[in-house]
């Protein structure tokens, strides 16, 4: 059977819904991890399918069983693949590791071994031969936790009705990546964000201290494009990433001013970046920002500038960074 290709329906980003709409929404945990479409053939066969479309069926092979799971049902399934640390957590820059290696299926077959994944389901748009993205959301979850679909690399988490307010607090106790809020009688969209489900992420704050910066580009030429930033820790500065959002125009063209009177050409990162065209500043700045996790080497990830601290010394932005005691 040839099944349709279906777009997943994406979320928008937004805050939790009104507390007297809370009953009329489900709760599911936000993945950090890669998109992807299942659609099993009833043939036994298998494919998956990236949020571009593209087949990425090959890089995960221990996904393959899960062609059998449904026997003859063919159906086409929405879910995220992931790879977990230690913690049973999801880790992205561990998946990056498993990511584009669709036409290298020997390499895809090593990696497996040493980086397995887990594909996380949460909807299902089409089953036994028929398009069901028109059902409810309610109705459609129903249909899919009764597939009973949970192996050893796949599993569908369950839903939260209500209480919308613990979810996201348990997501951030748990340092998850956040919660996806989806209307109990929302249709499927395929291809649209829609505001029948929305994405809160958990960001985080932290101190930093600004040791260089990049040239902007076009409309920004002779502004900052970027800023680098980092944390003292083990008695040196260590970078931990370039922020490049957050400031409005007079905010921007404040801080090329503030950047221009601390210009040196010694770099104050230990050790120094590989970051090419990087011009360094004194290292006396000190600014928030905000970022979503830290990859296993310490960096940001999705850092955005939120204000300059003239109220900090440099030496109170002390971080605990991986390969540095506190």
């Amino acid at each position: 059977m040839t099944l349709p290709l279906i777009p997943p329906m994406l979320a928008t980003p937004g805050t939790l819904p009104p507390t007297a709409q809370d009953a009329r929404w489900a709760y599911e945990t936000k993945q950090d991890g890669q998109r992807v479409v299942a659609y099993l053939e009833g043939d036994g066969g298998i494919r998956l399918r990236a949020r571009s479309g593209e087949d990425i069926t090959a890089a995960y092979p221990e996904l393959r069983p899960l062609g059998t799971a449904l026997a003859a049902t063919p159906a086409v399934l929405d879910g995220e693949v992931l790879a977990l640390d230690e913690q049973g957590r999801a880790d992205f820059q561990l998946l990056q590791s498993r990511m584009g290696l669709a036409h290298s299926p020997a390499k895809a077959a090593r990696q497996a071994a040493k980086v397995p994944v887990h594909l996380v389901l949460f909807d299902v748009m089409h089953l036994e031969g028929r398009s069901i993205t028109g059902l409810p959301y309610l109705r459609r979850r129903r249909w899919l936790e009764e597939l009973g679909l949970d192996g050893p690399f796949w599993s569908t988490p369950s839903a939260l009705v209500g209480h919308g307010e613990q979810a996201l607090r348990a997501t951030l106790e748990h340092g998850l990546e956040g919660l996806v809020c989806k209307r109990l009688d929302s249709v499927y969209e395929p291809g649209v964000r829609s505001r029948s489900w929305i994405k809160i992420r958990n960001m985080r704050s932290e101190d930093v201290i600004v040791g260089g910066w990049l040239p902007g580009r076009g409309r920004l030429s002779g502004l900052p494009g970027a800023v680098l930033v980092g944390q003292r820790a083990g008695g040196r500065l260590r970078y931990v990433g370039g922020v490049g959002t957050g400031w409005s125009e007079a905010e921007r063209s404040r801080l090329a001013e503030l950047l221009r009177a601390a210009e040196t050409t010694e770099c104050p990162f230990d050790p120094a970046p590989a970051v090419a065209g990087a011009h360094w500043v004194l290292p006396r700045l000190v600014g928030e920002v905000r970022y979503s996790t830290r990859t296993r080497a310490g960096l940001l990830r999705q850092p955005s500038w939120l204000r300059l601290r003239p109220d900090l010394a440099p030496e109170d932005s002390a971080a605990d960074l991986p390969g540095e005691s506190a």
